[in-house]
């Protein structure tokens, strides 16, 4: 472990947490909406947003799947030293996943949950260059009449959501920006 590894944790746990999970939540909460989420700083190449979302979210009892890009780096040894939560080389036992939407493909090999527990399925934190309110349509709960978000990949999202009460549940990040697209949320081209 290097020294790297013991920094960009949160400086005021406490408040930091408190303010990047009510972000979390209201992204989810309102699919489509960017907001600014901060108080991490992982090693490179993962982005502010994705760390500060880790640090949030994740503990001893959430497994990490690391995409290659990123489970080579010292983000593997911060993610540990900072929230415990084991990372994992098993895709499937992952309840968090971190990479570019082409390393996370195929997506169908991440937990969806069961009938009995739908809650028992991944969440996928999908790196992207930028965050943008424009491409896919998304009707759902959380938004008024229809928003927009520009998403790698449609099909893949239309799929997940006919799983619904099963299925992926994603945030995106980009830099400093998180968006989030739960699996109740209807997309269009």
């Amino acid at each position: 472990m290097n020294t790297h590894s013991l920094t960009g944790g949160f400086e005021n746990a406490s408040h930091a947490s408190a303010n990047a999970f009510r972000v979390a939540l209201d992204v989810m909460a309102r699919p489509g909406k960017i907001a600014e989420i901060t108080g991490g700083t992982p090693p490179a190449p993962m982005s502010s947003a994705a760390g500060t979302l880790l640090l949030t979210l994740c503990d001893p009892a959430t497994p990490v799947w690391l995409a290659p890009s990123l489970s080579g780096s010292d983000i593997a040894d911060w993610l540990r030293f900072h929230t415990g939560a084991p990372v994992v080389e098993n895709r499937h036992a992952a309840m968090f996943a971190v990479g570019a939407w082409a390393e996370l493909l195929p997506i169908s090999d991440f937990a969806i949950g069961t009938p009995e527990y739908p809650d028992r399925s991944a969440t996928l934190i999908v790196e992207m260059e930028t965050l943008e309110p424009s491409g896919a349509i998304l009707r759902g709960p959380g938004i008024k009449s229809t928003a927009a978000l520009g998403l790698p990949a449609l099909t893949e999202f239309q799929n997940n959501a006919a799983l619904f009460p099963l299925g992926l549940d994603f945030f995106l990040t980009a830099g400093s920006q998180i968006a989030a697209l739960p699996r109740t949320t209807k997309l269009e081209g």
